[in-house]
């Protein structure tokens, strides 16, 4: 099969409205349209499923079949560009977004970006974390000058809605309930070891973690941090993320960059 019939079947699989591709045939007829429209059915049920199997928070919280149609239409407009299904679905916090009869669920892509969050870090490299005691055997006058190396599997993911507490709710890490504080809350994802953990970050922790993974020494990204949340306590943070495996690397600022 050459590339160009190869688009064309690739594109009338997923595109309802276009005919069975030319030079597509059966041992019964030419052009066998019942035959492709059950095959173009599966292939979207398939990675309708895919979806779900990547995002099960999300159809506890829209419901089994309300999250299949949603899905099929994310699947007709966003087909995969890889043969690899691992990160079929990057994008689909985006499109949820702007889907109309979910419009009322705002805080619905914010929780499909946490789930996002839980997969990249499942298929993530594994490196064995720094123990604390790296870190306190650096001298104090040095602290500010080093740049850590963040953990493959770590993620921020911020959000004016609780969603660690809605997806703990629907992943069944804790029961159903109602909510009483509706503040946002804002998630470390990470995988140190075998298991894909999520923590709430602290005040300013947000902050502080996306400088440091976007390599600004210590000390900046506690400038940063104490704009954002002046009461932000750097040894509180620092015990969080190392407790949590973030740092799997130091070093220290060379002399002239800029963080």
């Amino acid at each position: 099969m050459s590339l160009a019939m190869q688009s064309r079947f690739a594109a009338a699989l997923i595109n309802w409205d276009r005919p069975v591709p030319l030079g597509v045939t059966s041992w019964t007829q030419d052009r066998p349209a019942k035959r492709f429209g059950v095959y173009r059915n599966n292939v979207i049920a398939g990675l309708a499923e895919a979806l779900a199997a990547r995002y099960p928070a999300t159809v506890h919280i829209v419901g089994e079949e309300f999250f299949a149609a949603m899905a099929r239409v994310f699947v007709r407009r966003r087909p995969p560009t890889s043969p690899s299904l691992l990160t079929y679905g990057d994008g689909f916090a985006d499109f949820v977004e702007g889907f109309e009869p979910a419009s009322e669920l705002i805080y619905l892509p914010d929780v499909i970006r946490l789930e996002d969050a839980r997969a990249r870090a499942y298929h993530a490299a594994d490196i064995a974390p720094l123990a604390p005691r790296d870190i306190a055997a650096v001298p104090p006058k040095r602290l500010g000058d080093l740049v850590v190396e963040i953990h493959p599997s770590a993620a921020i993911v911020r959000s004016a809605f609780p969603i660690i507490t809605i997806w703990a709710m629907n992943a069944g890490e804790t029961e159903l309930g109602p909510i009483d504080d509706r503040k946002g809350e804002d998630a470390l994802v990470i995988r140190p070891n075998l298991r894909v953990l999520i923590h709430g970050t602290l005040a300013g922790g947000a902050t502080f973690l996306e400088r440091l993974s976007a390599g600004a020494p210590l000390r900046n990204a506690v400038e940063a941090a104490i704009r954002e949340a002046p009461r932000f306590d750097l040894t509180a943070n620092l015990s969080q993320i190392l407790g949590a495996g973030v740092i799997v690397g130091i070093r220290e600022q060379p002399l002239g960059e800029d963080g």
